[in-house]
């Protein structure tokens, strides 16, 4: 699998080759697209192509394109292929995604920020 991510969507990795990520909610990303391919929810090539894809839309759009936003395309290209399979609606991805803003907004600084810190919850 390991091989399989690194020829489709490589990431950095530090001199032991060890993934480098600049915040947790990136190798949280990675770790769960990899969970949901392994249960068979896409194939490698289907998610190639939604990562394909979402960089594209994003680059259209006017992304920066230095690197920087690259794990929002990912996490964008996991949503659209979980939304594409039925797995969640985009009705249930929106309120998830407002349901962490109002958690990161209620949490303190410098503390994790938890899905139970949502003041709706």
């Amino acid at each position: 699998m390991t091989r399989v991510a690194a020829t489709v969507a490589p990431i950095p990795r530090d001199e032991d080759g060890e993934p480098v990520f600049r915040e947790p909610w990136e190798a949280q990303a990675f770790a769960m697209t990899l969970a949901l391919y392994e249960q068979g929810l896409f194939t490698w090539t289907e998610w190639a192509a939604a990562l394909s894809a979402a960089i594209k839309r994003a680059q259209a759009a006017g992304d920066c394109d230095d690197g920087s936003t690259y794990y929002q395309h990912w996490l964008a290209a996991i949503e659209r292929l979980v939304s594409d399979k039925g797995i969640a609606t985009e009705q249930a991805l929106a309120e998830r995604r407002d349901a962490w803003d109002r958690a990161a907004h209620a949490t303190p600084h410098g503390q994790p920020i938890l899905l139970e810190n949502d003041p709706l919850r």
